[in-house]
């Protein structure tokens, strides 16, 4: 009788242990078995998580929506432009489209520019693999931003939203506005704990043919992951520095952290 009642005390302990660390993360931990399965609950919550997952990747962007409520919040005259891909399908199924202005957004960028437009910081807000986390979460990160941002950076920056849209999108805009630098704002992949992050790329002088190794990312932007202050004060630091340096990627370090405490030591 001892031993079953130091095996069940056990048993108790070792689950106290799983729930403290479910505290600490959305992963799957701990979730007990049912048989050679997992528990119902379990498999209800992936399956939901699954499904919400598949719901970002095939949500529709709008576009139109999304600038007029960047015009409201005192973002200027938001550009709408589309990539090549004719539809959400053809995005997905053909990545190469979704690098690639259509005619229509040249002409229309391309007016923008010969009018006097851009020439700072362009900043391009894409569907990219959720359309759910730019409509949710492009709009209070850059009302932040607009708080942290130097007011060299501050004072020049135009805003374009894009449908259909991937990282390398931001290059042919930039270099088409003729940009000191873009950031891209853009639906990450969802995951089975995150089907609205927003990715963040920045590229110095940005023109079509950059690499992935000539930006700098800051991922996972939620308030369940990243929250909108901390990403837009990295996003500045990573800017300031990039216009300091002339350049972006992987010769261009976060130090943020480092220069915060620098700074509150002096």
């Amino acid at each position: 009788m001892a031993r079953i009642e130091g095996k069940a005390r056990h048993v108790e302990r070792g689950s106290d242990v799983w729930e403290r660390l479910r505290r600490f993360t959305p992963a799957r931990i701990g979730l007990g078995r049912a048989g050679v399965s997992v528990p119902t609950k379990a498999l209800l919550d992936f399956e939901l998580a699954h499904a919400r997952a598949r719901d970002a990747v095939q949500a529709a962007f709008d576009a139109e929506a999304l600038a007029d409520a960047l015009r409201e919040a005192g973002f200027g005259g938001a550009v709408v432009v589309a990539s090549q891909a004719r539809n959400r399908m053809e995005y997905l199924l053909r990545p190469d489209l979704g690098r690639a202005l259509d005619e229509g957004g040249r002409k229309r960028l391309s007016r923008l520019r010969d009018d006097g437009g851009s020439g700072g910081l362009v900043v391009v807000i894409a569907d990219g693999l959720s359309a759910v986390a730019p409509a949710r979460h492009a709009l209070p990160l850059l009302r932040e931003l607009r708080t942290d941002l130097r007011s060299e950076l501050r004072e020049h920056v135009t805003v374009v939203v894009a449908n259909y849209g991937r990282v390398a999108l931001g290059d042919e805009i930039g270099e088409i506005l003729g940009a000191e630098a873009v950031v891209v704002l853009i639906g990450e992949r969802p995951g089975l704990s995150s089907p609205d992050s927003l990715g963040i790329y920045l590229t110095w002088a940005p023109r079509v043919g950059r690499t992935d190794a000539e930006r700098n990312c800051i991922s996972n932007v939620r308030p369940q992951g990243l929250p909108y202050s901390e990403a837009a004060r990295r996003l500045a630091y990573l800017l300031w520095e990039a216009r300091r340096l002339g350049l972006s990627g992987v010769a261009l370090k976060d130090d943020s952290e480092d220069s915060e405490r620098i700074a509150g030591s002096g």
